[in-house]
């Protein structure tokens, strides 16, 4: 069995199988004597869960919910990753918590030199009332962990001019719709919106982990 998955995954041990079979991934049979007897299902299975890890990242917990729907899709339906996506639906107008500087520090934990770098270097902003939004909060948690690697603020600007890149690709699409006056229009370029948003996220993420993965070599 070992022999038929280490061409694709040779990382692959019988600690690593044992371990995926105590999760409730794979369920092979046993012998009289107790030994496990893999089917070629079996093999496949392992394959399907090998490549969901490594490929997509995803964790077990996904992986076994994918496995008990195409259990429950019958014997005869394939085994396909389905990668988890973005919710289009969190890129909806954000909320009206208006929080002061001292609610940002208070609730990031960070210091207001690491919120001024944030400000200065154009990855956050407060609004003309001098307010920052519910968002401020997590992009200085963010930027804090990074800090903590020795990623500073100043090396972040690339992220803030990816993003505007990116959120440029997308005015494209949508301005001219947002120009119109039907209400239909509008309602139609905000869900256009709220998509390329989810789907520019989620590439951007797969991305970064290939990237990773010519580095790490997995």
């Amino acid at each position: 069995m070992l022999q038929r998955l280490r061409p694709e995954f040779p990382d692959v041990t019988i600690s690593k199988i044992r371990f995926l079979e105590a999760e409730g991934l794979i369920r092979p049979d046993r012998s009289p004597a107790g030994y496990r007897r893999f089917t070629g299902d079996d093999v496949e299975r392992l394959r399907f869960v090998l490549a969901a890890q490594r490929d997509h990242y995803l964790p077990l917990r996904v992986i076994k919910d994918q496995l008990e729907q195409a259990d429950r899709g019958g014997a005869d339906r394939p085994l396909t990753v389905a990668v988890e996506r973005i919710d289009p639906d969190e890129f909806a107008e954000g909320s009206d918590t208006r929080l002061s500087r001292d609610d940002v520090l208070r609730q990031a934990g960070v210091t207001g030199v690491l919120l001024d770098d944030l400000e200065q270097y154009g990855l956050l902003a407060s609004g003309s009332d001098g307010f920052y939004d519910a968002d401020a909060v997590q992009v200085a948690r963010l930027a804090a962990g990074m800090a903590d690697y020795g990623i500073e603020p100043r090396h972040l600007r690339a992220f803030r001019a990816a993003a505007d890149r990116e959120v440029g690709l997308m005015e494209q699409v949508v301005a001219p719709m947002y120009r119109q006056r039907d209400p239909a229009a509008r309602d139609r370029a905000d869900s256009i919106a709220r998509e390329l948003g989810a789907l520019s996220v989620g590439l951007h993420s797969l991305l970064v982990k290939a990237g990773l993965r010519r580095i790490t070599g997995r």
